[in-house]
């Protein structure tokens, strides 16, 4: 059966749209919801305290923490929540997980990352200095000739990087700023296979999911990686990150952060017991994802965002992709063609004989205002370095970014806007 999303009952969920802004910066960080807000607010009302002490209040501010660690853990479908840590960005999480690492790390290691945010290329190549290990880079590349911005990774680019130092592979589910998904499964798989292949001792891997999350479901234990991220406010929620860290791998890790939510802060409450609605009832993300089917699954629910996406990367494409925006030199940064593996993050230029700022493609819509939509690198250093040619860093891409709650209305409002742009 397929699964059809109530675009009407999403957006009803979120304050913010009721004004009518056409928000299209979606990648940045999405719109919250009204359940959140709540939350936030009487959680930082009622049981504001420190964690981990024995007074009533704070043992039910541990429990709702703890209810949140539970929440990350089914939307990344980890084992344990001993596997969840908590930071206040991905790129703080992951900087203290290569910190952690730091031991483990000899000189001649080779890491593999690609070119995309910086959350999950810094740390590596800061640890990378710090510790003697070289930086391979897994570029980004051509797949349409008449397009030298229709950048993908491809597989068989990154296994020719693999050798016997390799130690750490780390990429994104999906780019940024180029959007389309990468299958994580896949990859690994082949990863792991050509690694033992070449006799490398110990491959580990780490996966962006930070411009995933909003838009396909995590399965960290069927992608079989070792460390995986993603943030809340990219998901409706507030702005806090999450890491899972595989129970292996923790043997591993010196230190992380302040503290794990171990065994020890998880006061155990009865289903259907005395607190248990009310504090396990604070989760923000997975109610909100669970409640967009009648089906209650987060497999149907991504689904049904996934069809529902496909639409908004339909309608969008189709005119940047068409012969005449092609002659005028626009150009689609990332895979063309739309379809279930491309994420309505859709970022161009415009190049050619009458070439423009990306700021100034932005300025219109500023001037204009009720729709907001970014122009510049987005983190992606590297990858904007390496566009062909590469990207002023004073300028970089137009980049508009959807999720499911936006709607081809909407779309075609700004194609509108493009259309007077560009004439």
């Amino acid at each position: 059966m397929a699964h059809v999303l109530d675009v009407e009952y999403a957006r009803s969920q979120f304050p913010a749209l009721k004004s009518g802004f056409i928000f299209a910066d979606n990648a940045g960080g999405s719109q919250i919801t009204q359940r959140s807000i709540d939350l936030i607010v009487d959680y930082l009302t009622n049981t504001n305290v420190q964690l981990g002490a024995d007074y009533s209040v704070s043992v039910t501010s541990t429990t709702r923490v703890f209810g949140a660690a539970e929440e990350a853990r089914q939307l990344f479908n980890a084992d344990t929540t001993d596997e969840i840590v908590f930071g206040s960005s991905s790129t703080a999480n992951l900087d203290n997980l290569a910190r952690g690492l730091e031991n483990t790390i000899n000189e001649g290691d080779e890491f593999i990352i690609t070119g995309e945010h910086e959350a999950n290329c810094g740390p590596w190549k800061k640890l990378a200095a710090r510790r003697g290990a070289v930086i391979k880079y897994w570029h980004s590349t051509p797949t349409n000739p008449n397009n030298p911005y229709s950048l993908s990774l491809k597989l068989e680019e990154l296994l020719a990087l693999i050798s016997a130092k390799t130690r750490i592979v780390a990429f994104t589910a999906t780019s940024n700023l180029l959007g389309s998904v990468v299958p994580v499964q896949e990859i690994t798989k082949a990863v792991r296979a050509e690694a033992a292949a070449k006799g490398a001792p110990k491959v580990e891997v780490s996966i962006d999911c930070v411009a995933y999350a909003p838009h396909r479901r995590m399965d960290v234990k069927a992608w079989d990686v070792d460390y995986c991220v993603f943030s809340f406010y990219k998901v409706y929620s507030p702005h806090v990150s999450a890491m899972y860290v595989r129970a292996p791998a923790l043997a591993s890790v010196t230190s992380i952060v302040h503290h794990f939510l171990a065994p020890e802060y998880a006061y155990k409450l009865q289903p259907g017991g005395p607190g248990y609605e009310t504090v396990y009832g604070t989760k923000a993300a997975l109610p909100y994802l669970l409640s967009l089917t009648p089906a209650n699954d987060l497999a149907a629910t991504f689904e049904a965002i996934a069809a529902h996406e496909t639409k908004l990367v339909t309608a969008l494409l189709s005119y940047l992709t068409a012969p005449e925006q092609a002659a005028r030199g626009l150009r689609v940064v990332g895979v063309e063609e739309p379809g279930p593996t491309r994420l309505p993050t859709i970022s161009f230029v415009v190049a050619g004989d009458r070439p423009m700022r990306s700021k100034d493609v932005v300025k219109v819509f500023d001037e204009r205002g009720g729709i907001g939509i970014r122009w510049g690198h987005f983190y992606a250093y590297t990858l904007s370095t390496q566009l062909p040619p590469p990207a002023d860093k004073d300028d970089g891409v137009v980049r508009i970014s959807l999720v499911h709650y936006n709607t081809v209305a909407e779309v075609e409002k700004i194609i509108s806007i493009f259309k007077e742009i560009f004439a």
